[in-house]
């Protein structure tokens, strides 16, 4: 019977090597018949994926995206934080330029939780051109780095950032909110953040400065040519606001545009809650939130722009007079803006006029009620046009002295407001 040689002694006799390396070739064999015991794997990381409708996704993507800097100082501020939630089944999504936050959440089928920021613009103008009754998909292909979106029979990649790094949004709910109605907070916003200036050297000016009492509401906004006060009811039937204290603050009002379009896109008339606190401002609306900064320093006393009397008074109607301003304006844009209101002596009609000189000129008389006697009076077309486009009633009163102080429009039987405009000087 033959007898088998162990595999050492085999290769020893072979190979004939010395017997100095006879221990390091057993040794190395030792090794390679040895059981190798592998580590255990850890267990594969959740990745988010999640299912939602297109129209959804598209109208929440693109109001957070107005928090988006055009010029981002950090990459990840150009960025939209999106987490999803199977607990609850809904996608939550979130923008912050350190300055305005805007958070919105919807409903999803949320198949595993996970947060990723991504591009905000790249992938609004992706879901933005997608069929809109598709459902998208979006999944984690890497982690925290990137998202494939799929629809129909596209599929995209999107690489994103670690959601670690997004600054947190500054959810100010520490205190009692003000419980504001959606209506009053339309008419108010409506009313005045025309007249706000755009001059960010006027910093208190670009924002409307917001009075908030335990029964009304007042909002201001002047740009130093002009300007404009709602006064509203700050309670909504049987509830009252919840301040039993008066405050003051003056919010941007590009903070106070995007709230404004985020109460259009919405059908419900809950009210709005208001928080405030030294230096900031959240706005919620369901599941909806808006932050902003406060704009810092002393608000101009308005109050005391609005003279107490006045001597001269034309009550006319909205639309014809709006009419015929746009008519005028034709002339009026293409020399100064300006456009002479002239009351009658008759004291039953008001003529509109402008000159451009070398171009042409023009003149319309309306109907109208007038009081006090004749005057000749001048101003910025614009400034008269955006004044009555936001007084909403079918008749206005003009209330004036001369042709160089303020003038003061108000509506008749609508909502209290205020609109002062400054007359331009012109040569007789």
């Amino acid at each position: 019977m033959a007898v088998r040689k162990p595999l050492l002694q085999c290769i020893n006799e072979t190979l004939l090597f010395p017997p100095e390396l006879h221990i390091l070739v057993e040794n190395n064999i030792q090794a390679i018949v040895s059981p190798v015991h592998c580590p255990v794997s850890p267990p594969p990381l959740q990745i988010m994926k999640l299912t939602c409708n297109q129209s959804d996704l598209n109208t929440h993507l693109s109001l957070v995206s107005r928090a988006v800097p055009s010029r981002p100082n950090q990459p990840i501020l150009a960025n939209v934080l999106m987490t999803a939630d199977a607990a609850t089944q809904r996608v939550s999504l979130a923008a912050f330029d350190l300055t305005l936050g805007i958070q919105t959440t919807f409903s999803a089928e949320v198949q595993s939780s996970g947060a990723i920021t991504l591009p905000a613009k790249l992938l609004n103008d992706i879901v933005s051109r997608l069929p809109g009754d598709s459902q998208v998909t979006l999944s984690e292909t890497e982690p925290g780095a990137m998202v494939t979106l799929t629809a129909n029979a596209g599929r995209y990649q999107v690489r994103g950032l670690a959601p670690d790094e997004f600054p947190d949004l500054p959810l100010v709910q520490n205190g009692e909110a003000v419980q504001l109605p959606i209506e009053a907070l339309i008419d108010g916003l409506r009313g005045t953040l025309f007249s706000t200036s755009g001059d960010e050297t006027k910093q208190v000016l670009t924002g409307v400065h917001l009075k908030v009492e335990p029964e009304t509401l007042e909002f201001a906004a002047t740009d130093g040519h002009r300007l404009s006060v709602v006064e509203t009811s700050s309670t909504d039937g049987d509830n009252a606001s919840a301040t039993k204290e008066s405050f003051e603050v003056t919010v941007p009002a590009r903070a106070l545009r995007d709230l404004e379009r985020m109460m259009a896109a919405r059908t419900s008339s809950e009210p709005i809650a208001l928080y405030f606190e030294q230096g900031q401002t959240v706005f919620q609306w369901g599941d909806q939130y808006l932050t902003s900064r406060t704009l810092d320093g002393p608000y101009p006393n308005y109050g005391q722009l609005i003279p107490a009397s006045f001597e001269r008074q034309v009550t006319v109607d909205r639309r014809l007079f709006l009419g015929a301003l746009e008519r005028i304006a034709v002339l009026a844009d293409q020399k100064s803006s300006v456009v002479k209101l002239s009351l009658g002596e008759e004291g039953d009609q008001v003529t509109l006029s402008a000159d451009a000189q070398d171009v042409g000129s023009g003149h319309e008389s309306m109907p109208a009620q007038v009081s006090g006697g004749a005057l000749d009076i001048a101003f910025n077309v614009r400034y008269l046009m955006d004044g009555l486009k936001a007084l909403n009633s079918s008749e206005i009163q003009i209330q004036l002295n001369s042709a160089t102080s303020p003038v003061v429009l108000t509506p008749l039987g609508a909502m209290k407001m205020t609109y002062l405009v400054m007359p331009v000087q012109i040569r007789s």
